[in-house]
């Protein structure tokens, strides 16, 4: 294996990986937000309220969101738009950014994943 062929296999596995972050975040704030209100209602229940609870899921979204709009960013400089043709997809530059447009959208899908989640917490009253 050729050290171009090494450099183009290191660049589209961290592409890869950049696609698989954002919904895992995602994924990882839902598990967090839900498990954690229901462990919160069962311990405490209606004698310690939801100030925390409220509290705990607006920490939890925001980090989730800086994490995700940092991961969109880097995945938009990937990206770089340009008019180039479908033909050019079998160009490994073509490729990079085409795995940087699918990590810029599915960034974008994350996000709104988790301010869905986050949404029941503005309405909560208490845990019956």
């Amino acid at each position: 294996m050729s050290h171009q062929d090494q450099d183009e296999f290191r660049d589209e596995s961290v592409s890869l990986w950049r696609i698989a972050f954002a919904p895992t975040v995602w994924a990882f704030h839902f598990l967090l937000c839900y498990a954690g209100g229901a462990v919160w209602c069962a311990k405490f229940g209606a004698a310690q309220g939801v100030g925390f609870l409220r509290i705990s899921v607006l920490g939890l979204t925001v980090l989730a969101l800086a994490l995700i709009v940092w991961q969109g960013w880097r995945s938009a400089r990937q990206w770089e738009p340009h008019d180039a043709s479908a033909t050019d997809l079998h160009r490994p530059e073509s490729r990079h950014r085409f795995l940087g447009h699918a990590a810029f959208l599915l960034s974008i899908i994350s996000g709104v994943g988790v301010i869905y989640v986050a949404l029941p917490a503005l309405f909560i009253t208490s845990c019956r």
